[in-house]
């Protein structure tokens, strides 16, 4: 498949769609997508349209209908379509947040202990964090590394955390593979 160029509201609407329905594995309502990205139910609507059209959507009729994100939404998100992710817990200000789980997460800076940055890639909306709320991520199956930081900043359609680290510790002992 080739790329597919995406306005950022089409990427915002697609990765909320994505994130909905890899938590409730069953078709999402327009009106939940709606509610997760703070817009008209009309204008999702008619994105959805759009996103039909470019093959990244399909719609499922009936009461229990809705939308459901095909692999080609997977693709142009660049995000992986798994069966079973493993699970990397998100802790936001001392409470597990439901629904999310980290995809990747990246070092920034790590040569400048005053400037380390970590951008934590969930899957899950990060609309609820906010700067200079505190994050505690992982532990990470493999390696046990766990994450610990302040939001410094967001990006809202990338579904990323800032955040400047406070604590990052990985156990010694050979991890188990």
């Amino acid at each position: 498949m080739s790329s597919i160029e995406l306005t950022p509201s089409q990427k915002t609407i697609l990765r909320a769609l994505v994130d909905l329905y890899t938590q409730q594995e069953e078709a999402v309502k327009g009106e939940d997508i709606a509610e997760e990205v703070d817009r008209n139910p009309g204008t999702i609507r008619n994105q959805m349209q759009s996103l039909k059209a470019l093959q990244l959507v399909e719609g499922v009729p009936g009461p229990k209908g809705g939308y459901k994100p095909t692999s080609n939404a997977y693709k142009a998100l660049d995000v992986q379509e798994l069966d079973s992710a493993a699970e990397v817990p998100v802790f936001h200000d001392g409470e597990e947040h439901e629904g999310a789980n980290v995809q990747e997460i990246s070092l920034t800076s790590v040569h400048h202990p005053d400037l380390c940055r970590a951008e934590i890639h969930l899957r899950g909306s990060v609309r609820d964090f906010h700067e200079g709320d505190h994050v505690l991520v992982g532990p990470t199956p493999l390696s046990k590394l766990v994450v610990e930081g302040t939001v410094d900043g967001k990006d809202d359609t990338g579904n990323v955390l800032i955040l400047k680290i406070d604590r990052m510790e990985a156990p010694a002992e050979a991890p188990e593979h």
